[in-house]
């Protein structure tokens, strides 16, 4: 089990959400709390992975949550910085095609 850092930065245009850690079944309700209190209101939301080597299923299907809901309200989810392991889950269950990829800078 790794703790994960969940550092979220908001901005006119879009919110930031950095992750520090593995995504896990033990870590990603620590993220899940921070995106629910964000208000977005149709800003894109960016979720920068650069610092996560390790996601499971429970990171994959909290991705697959986070971009339902910013669809549902009217934005876009974008990932950046994916590292192996991350990148290749997403394309094992072609999940990838769901979430845009974004530049490695977003602050």
């Amino acid at each position: 089990m790794n703790d994960l850092t969940v550092v979220t930065q908001q901005y006119a245009d879009r919110a930031v959400i950095t992750l520090l850690g593995e995504m896990d079944l033990h870590s990603c309700p620590r993220l899940a709390r921070a995106a629910a209190i964000i208000p977005l209101g149709g800003r894109p939301l960016y979720i920068d992975l650069s610092a996560v080597p390790f996601m499971d299923s429970s990171g994959l299907n909290l991705l697959i949550w986070l971009h339902k809901r910013v669809k549902a309200e009217g934005g876009v989810l974008s990932v950046t910085g994916l590292q192996p392991q991350p990148e290749q889950l997403l394309h094992i269950t072609e999940t990838h095609t769901l979430l845009t990829t974004a530049p490695q800078s977003l602050a």
